[in-house]
This record gives C-alpha cells, structure tokens and sequence, in this order.
C-alpha cells in the first residue's frame, strides 16, 4: 500500500495550497482541478512549487476570490481527490466585517412554527435533526445571508429535541445549538421550549432601589454549597429548589438556605456558576463535584444543580423560580459568568460549527492560554461578541438576574466589556458589573485587556481589590501563606491599610488604583485560595481557635465599614474552614459545603454580621463615592500597640450622626484612647448597640482584636 498525504488548504481569499507528501525522486507534470458542487475548474495558475523531504507544496492562485458556503474538492490526477479546508478562511482581513450577523440566532418558537437559525459561515450545508413523538426527522437548511443557515418547520415543536449535522470542508459533525436556551442532561441534545408556558412571576418590583454599587453588600454562595449539607431538613438538597426552600432548619432549628441568606441582611446573593457546565455528570451529581468553572452551554441552566435534569423545562422553571424567591426576599442575584474560555476549545459546540474562530491564538498559530485553561473566547471579534451579548440579555430578561461577576475579566478585550455595560443598563437600571482584572497574558495587547491598569476606561466595572485582601488579611498564594496583613498582626501594613480603606482611590501612601470607591469590591475570601479561617490558622499560629474567631469578625467589620463594596464568601461570617485545601474546586461536598453544624456553634458570629448590615444601611456616609467628599470627611490617626483611630470629621449633615470614630485594635492589647468630649458607643464586640444601650464614654478601650465606634446622632445632648 502506497504510503502518501494529499491535502489542500485555502490560505489566502484567491490561493489555495496543495501539499503532497510521497516517497517520490520527483513529481512531474502535476495537473489539479477544483470541484465546486459537483462542478469542474481546472487550476492551472500554480504560482509556486516547494520541494522538501519528500514534501511537495503547490500554491495555486484562483481567478477570483473564492466563495465560502459551497463544497470544493481538490482533484490531483496522481493522488486523488481530497476536500478542501477553507477554516483559515476565518483570519482574513474582511471575514468579520463579511460576515457578521447583527441579529438573534437560535430558534425562533411559535405554537404553528419553529425557526432555525444557525451561523456557519464556513459550512457547505447544515442539517437540522430533531425528534419530536419519539419519531426523528431531518430538514436540510437554506444558507442565507451572512452566512447564517435557516429551516422553518410547520408543526407545534414544543419539546422537540435537536441537533445539527453540518459540513464543514468536506468533514460531516453533529453538534448542539450554540445558542441553544434548553438542553436535555449533560447537554446530549438541544432542545425547543415555549418559554411562555413558564409564567413565574420574577417580583422585580419587590426589589428596594438601587442605584449606587457602594449600597451593595455582596455575598458569594454555590447552589449546591449551601444546600448538600445533611444535617439540615432542606429536602432537595443541592439544588436550586432546595436553596429556596422556606422554614428549613439545622439540628438546633436555626435558619438554612433562603431563610439564613435573608437573616444575614446581605443585599446580593452572587451565584457560583448556573450555567451548563461539562465536569459534573447530570445524571449521577453526587457522584462529582466541580464548581462550574468549565463552560459548556452559556444560554442554558446546569443541569446537575435541577431536581430532574432529563427534563429541558425543570430546570429553567426552577432558576426562574429561585430568582424570584430572592426578590420577594428583597435581595438582588448576581451571576458568575466565564466568557473567558470553555472547558475544552477541540470539542467545543464552537469549534464544531466553526472551526478556527472562537477561540484566540497567538501569532505563531497557538491557541492563547492567559486563562492557564488552555483557550482563550476571542471576544473582541464580532460574533463571539454576539455571543456573549445575547447570553448577557437572555439571562436578564427571562430569568431576572440584577448583574454580573466576571470570573478572568482581564482576558476579556475593553470594546465588548463596553458594550455590556450599554446593553445591560437598557434593561436594568442599577445593574451591577465586577470581575476580576488580574492582567493575564492573553494574545490581546494590554491597552485592550479589561484589567484593573484600565479600569479609567471602565467606570461602571468594579474590580476584586487584591491590595485590600493582602494588605487586611496577608498575600494567599501558596508560597505566602505564612505572611500577616495588617489585622492579623502586621503592624507594618497600618500605612497601607489606610489606602485599602478608602477604596484605594486616594492618592494616600500608593497611587489611586480607582477613580471611585464604586470600582473596589473589598474582599479578604472568595471561592479561589484559602479560606480566612484557614490563612489565619496559618499566618497566626500564636492565637487560639477563639482568637482567629474574634479576628475575623474584626476583619469582616473592617470589611463591612471600608469605602467601597463589601464582598463576602459563604461561610466567612463565621469562620468556615477548608481543612487547608486552598483549591477545592473539585474535591467535594464535605470540603466546600456550608457546614450547618458550624452556625449552630457560632449563632452569635452571623447575628454580628447582620449587626454589621445593619450599620452600613444605617450610615449613608460609609458608602460616599466621591473621593473629594471622603478626603474631606476622614482622618487617620495611629494608637499604640498597632491601632488606628479614623475619625469621620466632616459628616453630611442630612446624616443620622454628627461624629462618628471608628478604633481598630489588631494587637492582643487594651488601648485606651481619651476624647475631648462624651460620645456614645454605636457599635462594639455586641453588635450595632445604638438605640439599644444609652452608654456615654469620655474614655474609650478597645479590647483586643475588636472595632468599636463612638459617636453622637443630632439629637444627643453631648456635644463635642
């Protein structure tokens, strides 16, 4: 058997490329000819011959461009016939501009009719295949402008599942609908829905106004976290029905799931990925545990997270149900969201429909790997950008959701982030937009990245302030673990803690990161890295369990208190632990789960959290965004044994207080502090104590690891 390859390429929009590899001395006379749908041209213009290694490569140069959408193949008269790939057709100059498609893709439903819209501009012809009855039919689609594919089928498709089967330079894939809103388990087949069957009223106007992301407190939970653990009575544990399932208790009866979230007096609930994501089998959900950091279908619910995952409507019935839920509750849900990469760029439905577009490279070829995922979503081209967009509108116009956290932000490009913002405040106002804006080395130029060294160019995005985190709490790589911030008793940070305060937008001690305090989500624990239990168990060998306790609640008021939006992961109001695993995104319930058991033990740590909640709500001074307001407002003083005093000096006067001191004690010290005049205790180790005890102090103490704050309303008698 002869041992040869005989491959063509179309590498420029007029010039193909034969390679021919042969164990021949030479290859003489070599005569090739195209075949554009079953029709014949020969191609004479060969422009240049290279001969290496028993390598021929022929370029040959068309008469005109060619024309994407049709089937060629190319004939050598020595080796055959073989098709010709045309997926570089997607790096030329004018492909984007050609081809993109400004308009809504997927089905378009009605009870008489359903439409298909496919596009799948490289491919010669699409198929669509449904089963409806349990009976399967094929309708062969119309390619149509801008290289969108379309098929109408004249029955009642309600329910219908679906595929396409479509050539792509002569290979025939079957692949789901990228656009696809429903799918069956673990995404085998998409399917059609009559979304107005699903009539769950979404309660936005329960909702109390929001304008301003400094009102936000933010508390980041998975669906399945808060609800697997066994000892509650939440009856669907793991899902999104068992979130909102109402009077569920622990063994000693204290609040579980929606009960606990709106006890804790948080005003967003930011959901760890919903979306169809690939590592849990939706079959079989415990027999698996990944966060959903692996996108799979961005349009469609997870399955693994419903109480019947086979079933297209369950799940969406039920994320619409739980968003729902948390509006009559008053709390906004924010939505985890990965347009940075997929779980696997090869396999993707993407490459699938078309090939060697989705998906950024390098310019040697590789595909960009600044997610450390192995594929970076080209975002800045057109119709990735369609993509996200249409994902972005669906998910707040069906299902209700109040904003977006951005997982790898800074692999996104700044043009499309831009858009977002436009799209989504036309259909939400007091819409919320955060992410992280590490600056990761994608194949996009860093003026384009949207990163925090951007984020002039991004005023309506918050960033994941990683100086506040370090500076509070101590560094959390791996290799840093050991190293204290400023509240877990490196006193040498106190300078630098006073620029993590003030949201780090005042030009105090380092360069402002932000132009608002609005642009700084304030965070000591998220999902990623250690849990501050955990960094401090590490970091503070010397405390007891008691003490790392009463740390964090100083650092969760620190957290709470600072200009900026306060963001916090479940569990940290209460010192959950990990057990030291610092990355946990697959290893299971028993590390990554709410323990309940824990809430019982320490009641009293989530009660002071709601207290913290409370004060914020109460103190519109605490969220001022203007930086000339709260330079003018504050001044810092240092105390002994590490402390700090932030005076609040030049209060609105439409405020509540007339003076208002904050004392930070890190140290294991009493410090003691005298005032000029009596002030009254406002908050303290008991909570938000204003209104409750009419204690007047002239000489304050600070007990260890602990904030008190003093002060007066207009209406006490002392003044000072």
């Amino acid at each position: 058997m002869s041992d040869y390859i005989f491959k063509a390429k179309l590498l420029e929009p007029d010039l193909i490329r034969v390679l021919i590899y042969a164990h021949l001395s030479k290859l003489d006379n070599p005569s090739f000819t195209m075949v554009k749908d079953g029709t014949t041209q020969k191609l004479s213009n060969i422009e240049k011959v290279t001969v290496q290694f028993n390598t021929y490569a022929y370029d040959i140069r068309l008469d005109a461009p060619l024309e994407l959408g049709h089937a060629y193949d190319i004939i050598s008269a020595n080796f055959g016939r073989t098709a010709l790939d045309v997926t570089k057709a997607t790096e030329f100059a004018d492909f984007d501009e050609k081809f993109y498609y400004p308009e809504p893709l997927g089905f378009v439903y009605t009870t008489k009719a359903t439409i298909f819209q496919l596009w799948a501009p490289l491919a010669s012809q699409v198929e669509v295949v449904y089963e409806l009855h349990a009976h399967e039919y094929r309708q062969m689609m119309r390619r149509e402008e801008k290289g969108v594919f379309r098929a109408r089928i004249d029955k009642n498709l309600d329910g219908a599942r679906y595929y396409f089967s479509i050539v792509n330079s002569g290979q025939i894939v079957s692949t789901t609908d990228p656009y696809a809103i429903a799918s069956t388990e673990n995404g085998h087949r998409s399917a059609v829905v009559n979304l107005a069957r699903i009539k769950t009223p979404l309660y936005e106007n329960k909702l109390p106004p929001f304008s301003n992301y400094n009102d936000a407190i933010i508390y980041e939970a998975s669906v399945r976290d808060m609800t697997i653990d066994k000892t509650t009575t939440i009856r669907s544990k793991g899902t999104y029905r068992g979130l909102i399932e109402h009077r569920a208790k622990t063994r000693q009866g204290n609040k579980v799931g929606i009960d606990y979230l709106v006890s804790l007096g948080i005003t967003h609930l930011q959901l760890m990925p919903i979306y169809d994501f690939a590592t849990v089998d939706e079959t079989n959900p415990h027999a698996s545990y990944n966060w959903g950091y692996d996108p799979a279908q961005y349009l469609v619910p997870e399955g693994s997270l419903s109480t019947n995952p086979s079933d297209p409507y369950t799940r969406i019935k039920e994320v619409r149900s739980m968003v729902s839920a948390f509006h009559q509750a008053g709390i906004r849900v924010n939505m985890d969201v990965v347009f940075n990469h997929v779980y696997e760029s090869s396999t993707s439905v993407f490459e699938r429909v078309v090939p060697n577009f989705y998906f950024r490279r390098q310019e040697d070829g590789k595909l960009s790997n600044g997610s450390f995922c192995g594929n970076d979503l080209a975002s800045e081209r057109p119709m990735v950008r369609h993509l996200i967009i249409q994902a972005i509108k669906h998910w707040i116009t069906f299902y209700g959701i109040d904003g977006y956290r951005f997982d790898l932000m800074g692999i996104l490009d700044i043009s499309t982030m831009k858009i977002i913002a436009e799209e989504t405040r036309k259909l939400k106002a007091g819409f919320m937009l955060y992410g992280e804006g590490w600056n990761m080395p994608t194949a996009l130029s860093s003026s384009e990245r949207a990163t925090m060294d951007n984020a002039h160019l991004l005023p309506g995005y918050a960033f994941f302030n990683d100086s506040f985190r370090d500076i509070v709490k101590g560094p959390t790589a791996d290799d840093h673990l050991a190293d204290k911030g400023y509240l877990s008793g490196a006193e040498e940070y106190r300078l630098g803690f006073k620029f993590a305060y003030v949201g780090s937008s005042l030009d105090l001690v380092f360069k402002p990161k932000f132009q608002f305090p609005h642009q700084s989500i304030n965070y000591v624990e998220c999902h990623d890295n250690s849990t501050l239990f955990d960094k401090l168990v590490i970091a503070t060998p010397e405390d007891s369990e008691r003490d790392i306790l009463q740390r964090i609640k100083l650092i969760n008021a620190v957290n709470m208190i600072a200009f900026g939006v306060p963001f916090f992961h479940q569990g940290q109001e209460i010192g959950l632990s990990k057990f030291g695993d610092f990355n946990s995104y697959k290893s299971g319930d028993k590390v990554n789960q709410f323990a309940y058991v824990k809430l019982d033990d320490r009641l009293e740590m989530a009660n002071y959290f709601y207290e913290l909640t409370k004060l914020r709500k109460d103190c519109g001074f605490l969220r001022e965004d203007q930086t000339n307001h709260i330079e003018d407002m504050i001044e810092f003083e240092d105390l002994p044994s590490g402390g700090l005093l932030i005076d609040y000096v030049k209060l609105p006067p439409q405020d509540a207080y007339k003076q208002f001191s904050v004392f930070i004690n890190p140290s294991k010290e009493n410090i003691f502090y005298e005032l000029k005049n009596y002030a009254k205790i406002i908050f303290s180790s008991s909570g938000y104590v204003a209104g409750k005890l009419e204690t007047f102090v002239r000489r304050v103490m600070i007990p260890p690891l602990s904030v008190i704050i003093v002060g007066l309303r207009h209406e006490d008698d002392f003044e000072l």
